[in-house]
């Protein structure tokens, strides 16, 4: 069934008027639909684009020309058809992060996971269902570093006449983080794969592309969010930056958060949003009464939680109230208030933040955790050494070179994709099903590490039954230094049970976990120093990837892959991959 469009005037004036205008980017190829359940078909062409920031022009790659990329509007219960043409030198693919892709894993995109590379020349049609979700999502480049640039978002709205279970905004504002560099990525993380070093950090971050005034010849390219006086704002908030979670402000105002990575949270109040690489954060925001004789800052800078180089610097934007007729005379130059952002390296308020998201855990929205538990895993992650290639100088110690590592495995990337492999039964040579449940080694892993810090190397994945509830305990790692690691779960949601600092007590910890309402997500913070329990059913057949979403870590190996086997019944299993599959 094709895309339609309604010709309804009280449909236009409430969808296009109040939502799309509002979303202040260029409109995307997208049709308004009568209810739920159409298809809607995007048009994606890989290009490259000159755009010029921070004095500076250069080619970047894009989706139909745009930094950022067009955003995909659809509602609960859609059908999504996304053909993706590649116009670019790079190898290209797409991952919709967050979006479940029941038996869909064929469209999920991480390359050489699920599957190959889109070569120059060829394409893809993305061809997915929207099914039980709603809120803010967003879809990225998932090869190499081409994120940097390749990146947009996704609104899920609720069914045709299904409120949202919070008061109605007046407008609804994108608001999608990134990070900028003068350099080409593809070029820096390349140089840092061959020395074995960190690679150079960003030159600035942006909020919708834009850096803001805090950077050289960037007054010009600031987001100004405009506003009236007592109105309700949902801001939409995505962080797609590369490497660094980021504390997010607006001066002077109050953000209540009422969504995290689309699922609806119970309402609190907070003055400082933290949202890691792969999060989304959705918050109202409700002006002032009365339009204020001043201009307020939005500003967002890291939070760093490790010994690494960071880029230290903040993207701000402006928020302005828009002239009444009282104030309209007055053209003195409105004095810009700053918000008080948290210290850098702020952990206590991270790991607070962290702990008031909670499920709404009603009738409605129910949090299904799942009660008892068939298989149980522990994860360290963190960093580690690896050998230096023959004729190498590494920076390591004892002529080492970095490397990040899940139970001590640094992930290979194959040649051919997992899911691919799987599905036809050929896995020998590409993978095997024998990834650690536990550490090979235990240590005191937030205390003095071990002397040897060397990791092995390997294209390992872990099976699951189907249906299968799984708790996974994720440990951060002192080697090196101990670090937040935002892990992102594909295929699935996962919910938060239980999170603390120092090592996790198998004893203790699990008698306090929040099996009640605990929040739900696709993508978490591991506590550095700490641990963070999750819970999860493996109830979609596949292969999905698990990694940390610093895109360095994820270069450097921090990352792996669950197997979940077919079901026994015909809706449990696999759907076969498309004609239009792209080959290795």
């Amino acid at each position: 069934m094709g895309s339609r469009i309604l010709s309804s005037p009280a449909f236009f004036k409430s969808i296009i008027l109040v939502l799309f205008c509002s979303l202040y980017w260029t409109n995307p190829e997208v049709e308004a639909a009568k209810h739920s359940g159409i298809t809607r078909h995007y048009k994606f062409n890989i290009k490259l684009q000159n755009v010029t920031r921070l004095c500076q022009t250069k080619s970047i790659v894009t989706v139909n020309g745009k930094f950022p990329g067009p955003r995909i509007i659809a509602r609960e219960g859609d059908r999504l058809l996304i053909k993706v043409v590649n116009q670019v030198q790079n190898n290209i693919t797409l991952h919709w992060h967050g979006i479940r892709q029941l038996r869909s894993g064929w469209a999920d995109g991480p390359a050489y996971i699920t599957q190959c590379p889109i070569q120059t020349g060829q394409s893809y049609v993305y061809n997915y269902t929207i099914t039980g979700q709603r809120g803010t999502l967003f879809w990225h480049a998932h090869i190499s570093w081409l994120r940097a640039t390749l990146y947009g978002p996704i609104v899920i709205l609720p069914k045709k006449r299904v409120p949202y279970p919070f008061p109605q905004p007046f407008k609804e504002v994108l608001i999608i983080f990134g990070e900028w560099w003068k350099a080409d990525t593809e070029t820096v993380i390349n140089q840092a794969m061959q020395t074995g070093s960190a690679p150079n950090v960003s030159d600035a971050y942006t909020i919708n592309g834009l850096p803001g005034p805090l950077y050289n010849c960037s007054a010009k390219d600031t987001f100004k969010l405009k506003v009236k006086a007592g109105k309700t704002y949902l801001l939409r908030l995505i962080n797609a930056a590369l490497n660094d979670e980021l504390f997010f402000s607006i001066a002077n105002h109050t953000l209540t958060v009422v969504e995290a990575d689309a699922v609806y949270v119970k309402p609190f109040k907070t003055q400082t949003v933290l949202i890691t690489p792969g999060q989304t954060t959705n918050v109202l925001l409700k002006t002032k009464s009365k339009t204020p004789n001043a201009t307020f800052l939005i500003a967002a800078r890291p939070y760093v939680s490790g010994p690494a180089a960071f880029d230290n610097s903040t993207t701000t934007g402006l928020l302005e109230y828009e002239k009444t007729s009282v104030t309209s005379n007055n053209n003195k130059k409105l004095p810009l208030l700053k918000p008080v952002l948290p210290k850098l390296n702020d952990t206590s308020f991270s790991f607070k933040y962290n702990q008031k998201i909670r499920s709404l855990a009603n009738s409605k929205f129910p949090a299904n955790v799942p009660q008892t538990v068939d298989k149980n895993f522990f994860f360290t992650v963190g960093l580690g050494t690896t050998s230096c290639l023959t004729n190498q100088n590494c920076p390591g110690p004892n002529n080492t070179r970095l490397v990040a590592s899940i139970n001590n495995v640094s992930f290979v990337q194959p040649n051919i994709a997992l899911l691919q492999a799987h599905f036809l039964k050929r896995s020998k040579g590409v993978f095997t099903t024998d990834f650690p449940t536990n550490p090979p080694f235990k240590f005191n892993y937030t205390g003095t590490p071990p002397n040897n810090t060397l990791v092995s190397n390997g294209t390992k994945v872990a099976a699951l039954p189907f249906n299968a509830t799984v708790e996974l305990v994720l440990q951060d790692t002192s080697i090196i230094g101990a670090e937040s690691h935002p892990l992102h779960l594909h295929g699935f949601n996962f919910f938060v049970v239980g999170m603390g600092f120092g090592n996790f007590d198998p004893k203790q910890d699990p008698t306090k976990y929040n099996l009640f309402d605990p929040a739900e997500r696709n993508t978490i913070g591991v506590p550095s120093g700490g641990w963070v329990a999750l819970r999860f059913r493996a109830d979609n057949p596949g292969v999905w990837f698990m990694h940390c979403h610093l895109e360095v870590h994820t270069s450097w190996g921090l990352k792996m892959a669950w197997v979940v086997l077919d079901g026994k019944k015909a809706n449990q299993k696999l759907l076969p991959p498309p004609s239009d599959l792209p080959k290795c």
